[in-house]
């Protein structure tokens, strides 16, 4: 029940960050709203992180620190940059594959891919290229699906790195230290040379989207590793449900609408993803 409840909250969570990136990025662009989330993230992390002290395993986990908050970050912001050319119906499933990408990682180091592996990976491929291809009836201005079905792509292979790294880490070091890298990389990398530069942007309507997602990556991430401490694989599943989440809420508060064959694509990529990650 525990592991329900808290992959239920991750969805949750992630849908509201990708909601609030979707937003801030087609105003603030995506580079400034990474960084005031991150900014954001850090400065919730921060008490808990003197809390929970340093970690004797800090020294030696450094690298694998830098690649995930690398990663996190770098991913953040391509699914940014895809939120302003496209759809969030279309690329938050896109994103959700992020979990699927990362447990392939972890397979192809341990051992072959099964043959169950392989072909729930063909299907994913196959929802993602329907939801590039599919005409949209009612496009948005600037849309660009094809641009914005890559960039998400980007993004989620790259998130799934980052989370290979983070699952690398969370059996050695406290949920702060685990949050800790994408936070900081985002603050050094994004926030303080943009701020140098003047290119940090920043809007009254963006603020509250901002704290919001930065709010939401932290809760969200928390969440689930509560979730995982109990049942790793319902955790997984419920999670990656964030994607129809977004969906419908971008429906609702942004009127966002799909085609019948782009709904049909986003369809067979959450079944897809589903199904991977009782598989993995």
């Amino acid at each position: 029940m525990t592991s329900i409840v808290f992959g239920l909250l991750t969805a949750a969570f992630f849908a509201t960050s990708a909601l609030c990136n979707s937003r801030a990025a087609k105003i603030i662009g995506s580079w400034s709203g990474v960084a005031w989330a991150m900014l954001v993230g850090l400065l919730v992390t921060l008490p808990f992180l003197f809390l929970a002290g340093v970690p004797a395993a800090v020294g030696e986990n450094i690298g694998w620190m830098a690649a995930t908050g690398l990663g996190n970050v770098t991913a953040l912001v391509l699914a940014g940059l895809a939120f302003r050319v496209g759809k969030v119906g279309v690329i938050t499933p896109i994103l959700a594959t992020e979990g699927a990408i990362s447990a392939v990682i972890a397979a192809m180091l341990g051992e072959s891919i099964a043959p169950i592996v392989a072909f729930l990976l063909f299907v994913i491929v196959v929802g993602i290229v329907i939801s590039a291809i599919a005409p949209d009836p009612e496009p948005l201005d600037h849309e660009r699906p094809v641009l914005a079905v890559v960039l998400a792509t980007a993004g989620a292979a790259v998130f799934g790195i980052s989370l290979f790294t983070t699952g690398h880490l969370s059996g050695d070091l406290p949920i702060a230290w685990v949050l800790l890298p994408a936070r900081l990389v985002g603050v050094v990398a994004l926030t303080i040379p943009l701020a140098l530069t003047r290119n940090l942007r920043i809007t009254r309507g963006t603020v509250p989207l901002v704290i919001a997602m930065g709010l939401a990556e932290v809760i969200g991430f928390t969440c689930f590793a509560i979730g995982a401490q109990y049942e790793v694989a319902i955790t997984s599943v419920l999670a990656s449900q964030f994607a129809p989440i977004a969906a419908v809420m971008a429906y609702v508060l942004f009127k966002e609408k799909l085609g019948r064959l782009q709904i049909t694509g986003v369809v067979i990529l959450v079944m897809g993803v589903t199904a991977l990650s009782i598989a993995s």
